[in-house]
């Protein structure tokens, strides 16, 4: 997850499915989250090489495109740290976009996915002399609606719990992956999970 004010180049994430945005958001409230960015949709391609050696390492190359500016993201392979999701992540963000496909394309990598989803983020609300170390992002996709947990370990369990969760809920796949495995079950083509009607 981007968040824009990440100080180190580890990820630390976890999903949490939900049954919609409507109780997501009732849920978040209730326990006293504040949106810190307001819904936005997002729209993300990855690019690879043709023979799928990122994928085949583990590896993601995005650009993820919001309003107005692009994201760049390299994520290395997952770190093994189970129950969280844990990869080194490299981020640059831009408002030249369509260059820096370009610069990809010359390179050698191609397009293999494209997918969206709604994003709003979340944090604790900031009380005296106490600060939030983690967010949340509540995403709607064509494949369901998932609470993503960014922060330290401690911070993600705590606040798994205080949802309702446990470890046996955490998700650590990729959007990609389930967007794939979805579609794979509806019998649908590979290669851009978006909305209907887009």
């Amino acid at each position: 997850m981007s968040t824009g004010k990440k100080s180190h180049p580890l990820e630390t994430e976890i999903k949490l499915p939900m049954q919609g945005p409507g109780p997501a958001r009732r849920l978040l409230r209730k326990l006293d989250f504040r949106v810190i960015r307001r819904r936005h949709l997002e729209r993300n391609e990855l690019f690879d090489f043709v023979d799928g050696r990122l994928r085949k390492k583990g590896c993601v190359l995005r650009l993820r495109f919001t309003a107005g500016s692009c994201l760049l993201t390299f994520k290395g392979r997952p770190l093994g740290l189970r129950p969280h999701k844990v990869r080194r992540e490299i981020e640059v963000e831009t408002k030249e976009g369509r260059s820096l496909r370009q610069i990809l394309e010359m390179a050698g990598l191609m397009s293999v996915l494209r997918y969206e989803k709604y994003r709003t983020l979340y944090a604790s609300q900031v009380r005296k002399r106490r600060r939030s170390s983690g967010v949340i992002a509540l995403d709607e996709t064509p494949v369901g609606t998932f609470l993503e947990l960014e922060g330290s370990p401690l911070w993600i369990d705590r606040t798994a719990r205080r949802l309702g969760f446990s470890r046996e809920d955490y998700l650590t796949e990729t959007y990609p992956t389930l967007y794939s495995r979805h579609f794979r079950r509806q019998g649908g083509k590979a290669g851009r999970k978006v909305f209907k009607g887009r």
